[in-house]
């Protein structure tokens, strides 16, 4: 009983809505229904019908672009697989909307980085630096890759850094 209620006073504390089962209305405890001052029960009837109706988290305004964004760190080989390769680095926080875009273009020969393979990351506009992360798949066994990598805004606007080209080779079968 307590469990239930320190937990209720938390939910309603944060702001949230919290349904309680019948099981746990305490039904036959002395307590027919819940105290009204600590749990705000909602009916499925007036429940949001769709996950539209339901606010999760507050839409932050764009931060300040960073003057110039610099990689920081790597980019490095995170993991290598027979089939798959993460790369990873580090630059100074681009600012600008939360949504940003790892990006790397990669290919078998150094000038011809002619396939990408991106991922989607979100900014904190509270840290100094930020950390991108891009998964390759469908690489070939011991095969040598080159790469650069880049990140973008959720618009497409380049952050304004690119690393020279690296390399890797994809370990042999089962690898």
């Amino acid at each position: 009983m307590r469990f239930v209620l320190k937990l209720a006073i938390i939910i309603v504390a944060a702001g949230s809505l919290f349904w309680l089962p019948d099981a746990l209305q305490q039904r036959g405890r002395g307590l027919e229904t819940p105290p009204t001052n600590v749990v705000h029960q909602q009916s499925p009837a007036d429940a949001p019908s769709t996950i539209a109706d339901v606010s999760f988290a507050p839409v932050l305004p764009p931060g300040t672009k960073a003057a110039r964004v610099e990689i920081l760190d790597g980019p490095s080989l995170e993991l290598a697989r027979d089939d798959l390769a993460i790369l990873r680095w580090t630059t100074n926080n681009p600012g600008g909307t939360d949504v940003h875009f790892a990006v790397v273009f990669y290919g078998t020969s150094p000038g011809a980085l002619s396939q990408a393979a991106q991922n989607q990351i979100r900014i904190n506009p509270t840290h100094p630096d930020t950390i991108f992360r891009v998964r390759m798949n469908g690489l070939k066994p011991s095969t040598t890759y080159y790469y650069s990598v880049t990140s973008t805004g959720s618009d497409g606007t380049s952050d304004g850094v690119q690393s020279p080209v690296g390399q890797f080779t994809a370990p042999g079968p089962g690898g």
